[in-house]
């Protein structure tokens, strides 16, 4: 132990006014506490005892560093694959930016054209195909239609960069209430991602990829991740590639609108018969209506569901600042209409038959926009129309499925209106004016007293009615009966035609020949196969109610057979010189004019006194025939003015028999409402007709006479007389 007397610890005395040199510090003292030293000092203390069951213990500090550790884990896996899938995004991006063309060359991708139909003024009745109509622009369409588009599709177009995240998470969110798939209904697919589809990411259709086009558009409208996320690269790089307009361009050009129309301007000529740059805002709000479901809010389909979806619209474009409140005002109180050839709709029928007739590669499967001028008369068709309307809602019963078909023609073959059913507003249906074979009946009569007055016969030869039967080769006896089950002993050839009796007109088929009257039916243009038997006469054979409209048209015209027709000019869009002309009209001489003339005669006297009298029309001299068939199945009534050809057929799809009607019923009352309004406001004028000379003498009338077995017909001469003979040698009777 050291002797060395300590320091005693005394303060110094402090100087007030002088400072005094710094002393040394004492060894002993204890040194200045620094950072790192009061860090260590404390790291060495003892805790304090912790309470049982509380206080941050090691299982709190292992969940932490454990949920640090999965989060940083997440966090780097989600920067990683964010950055993964951004790459694919900007490789997927810059792959579809390099195969973009031009945005002139996708406006028009339609697989095939279209056919604008004319009538024979030149005015536009129908269309057919995918109408396209021209290109328009962003700056070229109504400002009005414009803004419905973007109003509609796509409120923030000018804004976005050709995707809107927002609007998918609330599109999945909808979706996912509604309880669909996330990317199923509602698509959150901004105005750029519609056009992506629409251009089916930019593979054109191909038909050796063996889809049809409808399964094309189909692969193209499909909504799965994939396809999506395809989508939205493709938008993008459309916006790279394209300016906003131009890609506001392509989709007003590729948009299908209804009723074959594919982009806005066919849409509005379609519509409203004007281009799109002259639509009103009514017009264009309805148009606007028409992307969500062209097929639904089509005005042709539904106008008052079209300007209920079009009112919808206009309040988004008030909303948005595109139309003021007068505006607004003034589109909900005069909504838009159809153009007078939409709303009309006529001519369904007789459009399907023209494309039909006509060259396939200019009608049915054409690549090109094609303009064809027709025969087609607005205002027959319209009496066509009304005619049919009014006999089903005046004199058939309620809930029946009879139905019937009206065929106009001029003299020469031209077909003027066309009604294929009792719909009348209709395309693409089954056309009985054209499709359906038909037993003729009685209506077949006519040609052959065309054939004895074309070998000399008069009007006024006789033939004996009377009952008689036929051996027929294979199928036993036949024995034709009237249709009253009477019979009338000698009878002129005229008033066999006008009473519609059965047993003269065989008589006079056998005694001129079968062979004879198929000829001249064939050259009258039925083609449809004759039937080989006596039963030819009677009208066995089937036929379409256009043949034997036109074979009627070739008795009016002076004997010379004819070709219906319907088309009169065929050219391209855009081209001033027609491909191609009428096909059809008056061919060659069948009989001589004046034993057509004769049989005009003679069937005048059907309508006058016959069996067609409620065809009558007041003022007017008409001509024509009925015809009903084995069982009723079909009942007909053809006739002609000195202007117009008309046809009737009437009956069941499935062939069950007419309750109650014949040719001189119904038909004959459809072509009497169908022939008034024809001639409507037309001056009369006579028939083509030519009395016979000889006539003879006033007789009266024959009594009918029951039916009783065949028996020789007793004297008389004439053709009467030759055709008992002739009958007498063939059969032993």
């Amino acid at each position: 132990m050291s002797d060395r007397r300590k320091t005693p610890l005394v303060a110094d005395k402090r100087q007030t006014r002088k400072k005094t040199a710094a002393k040394p510090v004492r060894k002993s003292a204890k040194p200045k506490a620094t950072p790192a030293r009061a860090a260590k000092t404390r790291s060495r203390r003892v805790p304090p005892k912790r309470k049982r069951g509380g206080g941050n213990g090691p299982p709190r500090g292992f969940l932490s560093r454990t949920l640090r550790f999965v989060g940083g884990a997440i966090w780097g896996l989600t920067w990683r694959f964010t950055m993964v899938l951004l790459a694919l995004i900007a490789l997927g991006v810059g792959y579809y930016y390099t195969t973009l063309p031009e945005a002139t060359a996708m406006l028009d991708g339609r697989a095939r054209g279209s056919v604008t139909l004319l009538d024979d003024q030149g005015d536009v009745f129908a269309w057919r195909g995918d109408q396209f109509g021209g290109v328009v622009t962003a700056q070229t369409v109504s400002p009005h239609l414009k803004n419905a588009i973007v109003a509609t599709e796509d409120r923030r177009f000018y804004r976005h960069f050709g995707v809107s995240p927002r609007g998918i998470a609330s599109a999945v969110r909808i979706n996912l209430s509604e309880g669909r798939g996330p990317f199923s209904g509602h698509g959150g697919s901004t105005l750029t991602q519609q056009t992506a589809k629409l251009l089916c990411l930019g593979k054109p259709y191909d038909p050796a990829d063996g889809l049809t086009e409808a399964e094309y558009e189909a692969e193209c409208r499909r909504s799965t991740l994939w396809r999506k996320i395809e989508e939205a690269g493709y938008a993008m790089a459309m916006e790279a590639k394209y300016t906003k307009d131009e890609i506001l361009t392509i989709y007003m050009n590729r948009a299908f609108l209804g009723a074959g129309a594919r982009g806005f301007e066919a849409a509005a000529e379609r519509y409203f018969g004007k281009s799109a740059s002259e639509v009103s805002p009514a017009e264009a709000a309805m148009l606007g209506g028409l992307l969500v479901a062209p097929s639904r809010f089509a005005p042709t389909n539904d106008l008052a569901r079209a300007q209920n979806r079009a009112n919808v619209i206009v309040g988004l474009m008030e909303n948005q600042g595109y139309l003021t409140a007068a505006q607004a005002r003034e589109a909900r109180e005069h909504p838009a209409e159809l153009s007078k050839a939409a709303s009309d709709r006529a001519g369904g029928y007789f459009a399907d038959w023209v494309m039909t007739s006509g060259p396939e590669y200019f009608t049915r499967n054409t690549t090109e926009d094609v303009i064809i001028r027709t025969t087609l008369d607005r205002r027959l068709q319209k009496a066509a129309e009304d005619a049919m309307q009014f006999i089903f809602e005046n004199k058939v019963r309620d809930g029946s499925k009879a139905q019937a078909a009206i065929v106009v023609m001029s003299a020469d073959g031209a077909v003027r209106a066309m009604v294929g059913g009792r719909e009348t507003k209709v395309a693409g249906a089954f056309n009985r004016a054209t499709q359906a074979l038909r037993q003729t009946g009685s209506a077949f009569k006519p040609f052959v007293y065309a054939t004895a007055l074309e070998l000399g016969h008069s009007p006024y030869a006789t033939v004996v009615d009377e009952p008689f039967c036929m051996n027929i080769p294979g199928s036993g006896q036949w024995c034709p009966d009237n249709y009253t089950n009477r019979h009338y002993g000698r009878v002129t050839l005229v008033q066999a035609l006008k009473d519609s009796l059965n047993v003269p007109a065989v008589k006079v088929s056998e005694e001129v020949g079968r062979e004879r009257v198929r000829q001249v039916a064939s050259g009258f243009g039925i083609e449809s196969d004759l039937a080989a038997g006596p039963a030819l006469a009677l009208g066995a054979s089937e036929s379409t109610l256009i043949e034997m409209t036109g074979a009627f048209a070739g008795i009016l015209n002076g004997g010379s057979s004819v070709t219906p027709y319907g088309l009169t000019e065929l050219r391209l869009l855009g081209d001033e010189t027609p491909l191609m002309g009428l096909e059809g009209g008056i061919g060659e001489r069948v009989i001589r004019t004046e034993a057509a003339q004769e049989l005009i005669w003679m069937m005048e006297k059907v309508i006058s006194g016959g069996t067609g009298s409620r065809a009558a029309i007041p003022g007017w001299q008409a001509a024509g025939k009925t015809g009903t068939s084995q069982s009723a199945r079909d009942a007909w009534f053809i006739g002609f003015t000195a202007d117009y050809v008309t046809g009737v057929w009437m009956g069941y799809d499935d062939n069950t028999p007419l309750t109650g009607v014949t040719g001189g019923g119904l038909p004959a009352e459809i072509w009497h409402e169908t022939m008034v309004r024809v001639h409507d406001g037309l001056q009369p004028k006579p028939l083509p007709m030519r009395e016979p000379p000889g006539a003879p003498q006033p007789q009266r009338q024959p009594q009918p006479q029951q039916p009783r077995a065949a028996a020789p017909a007793q004297g008389g001469g004439g053709l009467g007389a030759v055709v008992d003979q002739v009958l007498r040698d063939i059969f032993g009777g």
